[in-house]
């Protein structure tokens, strides 16, 4: 039986110090209080707690095809005739619909989370521990935190296929593809054990620097366009870039890890103190927080270059060289018109 919210109010956020005391602390307690782990658990673990019905598959299933084929409507529509529109340069032209495509869905997604967190009666971003209050196998998830968990879902399944066949091949793209696995292996699992609450805040947490990400690198392509230099698009870049920098630490790797890995490592055992795949969960998310990691050195790479000259406008440090490894072939979708934009491998 999960605990309730304490009568004193929300529990203050942790320091790092503190997460890593008392969430080792816990892992080894839990550890050490497990007798019969194993496989045999396992299967236990997954035929009383784990809730998903093929019904729900199939339609997390079909919802990843629809957003491939509305991706393909989009960019072959709407994204295309408005780089033309716009006179953007060959190589923008042909990067643009796959940085217009990601923005309006993770600002989309994004303002969805914000509104279950803050426009609700939803404690979970400013008491984390309340994610496992009241936490029981094959609880009822409420109809709009199980559609942001469909539209989610559906759209990581999407994402690798995408990141295989429609978006442009970089240097980080392997990690990316295992990035998109362990999300959406996270968000399916989370689901079926009834972990959703946790999930929101996560899904919060991550979406916010790819909405900075993609309208940076959009205002990088319509800055030059038409022929002439745009400073109005200069500017939003470089602003973008700034907030992109500094979001992406504040929410990955200060809030991600002192209110989400908290929540999971320690204050998951006092509320459920034998809590279903406890193990599990705690390592996909500890795996997400070092590919946070990862990532953060890129921007600290670009940071570097900036500061001693070597770079004087924005660029993906991710993108290949003209003369390195090609990207996988693209889909019909993607593949440019035959009116002279030619596909950039590089970005």
């Amino acid at each position: 039986m999960a605990a309730a919210g304490t009568a004193s109010g929300p529990e203050p956020m942790p320091s790092y110090a503190q997460l890593v005391q008392r969430g080792w602390g816990s892992a080894l307690a839990a550890a050490r209080g497990c007798a019969d782990c194993g496989w045999g658990l396992a299967r236990r673990g997954l035929a009383e707690h784990a809730h998903l019905a093929p019904p729900e598959l199939l339609l997390l299933a079909l919802c990843a095809l629809g957003w491939t084929a509305l991706r393909a409507a989009a960019t072959a529509r709407l994204f295309r005739p408005l780089a033309k529109w716009c006179r953007l340069q060959p190589r923008d032209a042909a990067k643009m619909p796959e940085s217009a495509w990601k923005f309006l869905f993770y600002l989309g997604a994004w303002s969805y989370s914000a509104y279950l967190l803050f426009g609700t009666d939803y404690p979970f971003f400013h008491d984390p521990p309340s994610v496992f209050y009241d936490w029981v196998p094959g609880m009822a998830v409420p109809r709009d935190i199980a559609a942001a968990y469909l539209l989610q879902g559906s759209f990581y399944g999407h994402s690798i296929y995408a990141t295989l066949y429609m978006d442009a091949w970089r240097k980080d793209s392997v990690v990316m593809l295992v990035h998109h696995v362990v999300t959406l292996v996270l968000i399916v699992s989370s689901y079926a054990f009834r972990y959703h609450n946790v999930g929101i805040l996560v899904l919060f947490l991550h979406d916010i620097s790819d909405v900075q990400l993609e309208f940076t690198k959009l205002n990088v392509y319509f800055k030059s366009r038409g022929g002439s230099y745009h400073r109005l698009h200069a500017l939003a870049a470089d602003l973008g870039c700034l907030s992109f920098s500094l979001s992406w630490f504040w929410f990955r790797l200060y809030w991600f890890p002192l209110k989400v890995l908290y929540a999971t490592c320690h204050c998951s055992l006092r509320s459920v103190p034998d809590i279903p795949f406890y193990f599990f969960f705690n390592a996909l998310l500890l795996l997400l927080t070092a590919m946070n990691l990862y990532w953060f050195l890129y921007i600290v790479a670009f940071a570097a270059k900036v500061l001693t000259g070597q770079v004087r406008e924005l660029k993906d440090v991710r993108e290949y060289d003209a003369a390195e490894a090609p990207s996988p072939k693209p889909s019909k979708a993607e593949k440019p018109l035959r009116n002279g934009l030619v596909k950039d491998k590089r970005f």
